[in-house]
């Protein structure tokens, strides 16, 4: 029979599922971004029909994502409902894992650490890999694959390795090292960076090691044995995953679109992944939250007075978020004010972090500063402001490692700041990812929620004529434009060969700069050589701004070649 505790984990962790994974499904009933949709589902049905991502289309993100739901479209067809499903649970799923993480942080030194994590992690409902964001995305997998592998090292780091032997000594590490390497598939920006740190982490632990062992000193780090396996887990994993880039897509190949080109397109320097901490609420919010943290760090800590103005000052910035939140109707302005939150507790926990490493060197005090280095990491891609929609979990598991540094003097400060946290980010957050303001790139008119009517379409749905305008085009080619046709389609703004189930002729289909390497000239060379007899151009976008920066010039060069044939309520139609 299960024991109570056993039950009350179920019921909690189905509540948490279920909440999230209500939410997923409900922002996906009020949005659909095709811009990043057709990214996705083109790029995964080129997959499933047999196409090598980097050897015979260029892809300029790792590829375990796409890889997915190419698998999805294999088996069970092209079905838009199963994209809805598949971040549904794995929204549900992400909460979960962060509540475990945090409960598995809180329990050793907190009192009430199951109430005070259901306290925490209640606002990732709104706040989860898919809450903001809603479709699946390799920022939203990259950030499940990252809670795995930290949920993995939190076990690792409990596991007595004295009782195990043989192959069960190895075979736990061994696996959370294949974890570990993981997410650098999903995202590379985000994964390289925690593999990196755990890597040095584990070095350090060695080093630690060895070193106390030659002094005579006693330290608590685990087995080496243990710390060998998983970074030989690490190792197994990534050879294996480059043995198979090399056999289908090839390593040189694979290098050059997710690193030289992807880098070259995409990465804007450390000055823009820093520029979060320039932000100038900094200068009231970190000096506030610092000056509760060096209180609790005084004998002044035992007397109560000095408890409640730690608290005041701890408190002080997500009252001020939620105050801001009250007196201005902008939801840009309350976006911006949330996220200002983001530099000023990065820097507290890992302040709190270094604290802590003074006490000796161990994995669970290693395992904030790999957290903080994946979230670094992530901010290469569009710093605060547009990196972190899929990261929430990774900094409620922070958080809940500075609440369980509160000195034990002051235990009924942690409940009292995991409620002010919780609070803060349950309304402000829930108010942030309801206004998709996350989403800003794209049109949202106050219009009724347009419902696709085409089979491979059902479930998505938008407000204004985007979708139905798409449905046109949809029966237009399948009345008038031969499946065997090529065609280019400009921006590529739409899902549209998941839609037809046509297999794409040319290596782009998504003309923008970050995935686009051709100029006019070469654009139109290429659809010479690969015989596009078609060539579409979206005049009503989605996206707020144009993406093509030489979209004149291109169209006047196809112009040469292509003529006009049909103008359609959102498209003209051009054919050789």
């Amino acid at each position: 029979m299960t024991s109570p505790a056993s039950r009350r984990d179920f019921f909690a962790a189905a509540l948490l599922f279920l909440a999230t994974a209500a939410f997923v499904l409900w922002q996906n009933s009020q949005i659909a971004v095709l811009w990043d949709l057709s990214y996705l589902l083109d790029t995964s049905w080129r997959i499933a029909l047999g196409q090598v991502p980097y050897r015979d289309f260029p892809l300029v993100h790792a590829p375990l994502t796409f890889l997915i739901q190419a698998a999805i479209m294999r088996v069970a067809g092209r079905h838009y409902w199963l994209q809805i499903a598949y971040a549904v649970l794995a929204g549900g799923l992400g909460t979960v894992l962060a509540w475990r993480i945090v409960l598995g942080i809180l329990r050793p030194t907190v009192r009430f650490a199951w109430v005070i994590s259901l306290i925490l992690i209640a606002p990732l409902a709104f706040v989860g890999i898919y809450s903001v964001y809603p479709h699946p995305i390799y920022d939203g997998d990259c950030a499940l694959a990252i809670l795995v592998a930290l949920w993995m090292l939190q076990r690792l780091s409990t596991r007595d390795s004295s009782t195990s032997s043989g192959a069960a000594l190895w075979r736990w590490p061994a696996l959370t090292g294949a974890a570990i390497a993981l997410p650098v598939f999903f995202k590379q920006n985000m994964g390289l960076p925690f593999l990196f740190a755990v890597v040095s982490g584990f070095a350090l632990l060695l080093l630690s090691r060895w070193i106390a062992s030659r002094r005579g000193i006693p330290i608590r780090t685990g087995g080496s044995a243990t710390q060998l396996a998983l970074l030989a887990g690490i190792a197994v994993s990534g050879l294996i995953a480059v043995a198979l880039t090399q056999i289908t897509a090839g390593l040189g190949n694979y290098l050059h679109w997710t690193v030289q080109f992807a880098a070259q397109r995409r990465l804007p320097g450390f000055a823009t992944a820093l520029a979060a901490y320039s932000d100038p609420a900094l200068l009231w919010t970190f000096p506030c939250v610092a000056g509760g943290v060096l209180l609790l760090c005084l004998p002044l800590a035992r007397r109560l007075w000095a408890q409640a103005l730690a608290f005041c000052l701890f408190a002080a910035p997500f009252a001020g978020t939620f105050l801001f939140l009250i007196n201005n109707d902008d939801p840009g302005d309350r976006a911006d004010n949330l996220l200002s939150l983001w530099p000023m507790l990065l820097l507290i926990t890992a302040a709190v972090a270094l604290l802590e490493l003074r006490k000796g060197i161990t994995l669970r005090r290693l395992m904030p500063f790999f957290v903080l280095v994946a979230i670094q990491g992530t901010f290469l891609s569009q710093s605060v402001n547009g990196s972190t929609y899929a990261i929430w979990p990774l900094l409620i598991v922070l958080i809940a490692g500075a609440i369980a540094a509160i000195p034990t003097k002051a235990q009924w400060l942690a409940p009292a700041l995991a409620a002010t946290v919780s609070l803060t980010f349950l309304i402000c957050g829930g108010f942030y990812a309801i206004s998709h303001d996350r989403m800003d790139y794209i049109n949202i008119p106050d219009q009724p929620i347009a419902h696709a009517t085409l089979q491979p379409l059902i479930g998505m749905a938008d407000r204004g004529p985007y979708l139905p305008e798409f449905e046109e085009l949809l029966r237009f080619a399948e009345r008038e434009i031969p499946s065997q046709d090529g065609l280019l389609i400009f921006p590529g703004e739409d899902p549209f060969y998941f839609a037809t189930g046509r297999a794409p002729q040319f290596p782009f289909l998504l003309f923008d700069p970050a995935t686009d390497p051709y100029s006019p000239e070469a654009l139109l060379a290429e659809a010479r050589q690969r015989n596009i007899r078609w060539v579409i151009v979206k005049t009503h976008r989605q996206s707020n701004e144009d993406v093509m920066p030489q979209k004149g010039e291109t169209l006047a060069l196809m112009q040469k070649e292509f003529r006009f044939y049909k103008h359609l309520a959102a498209y003209d139609i051009y054919r050789r």
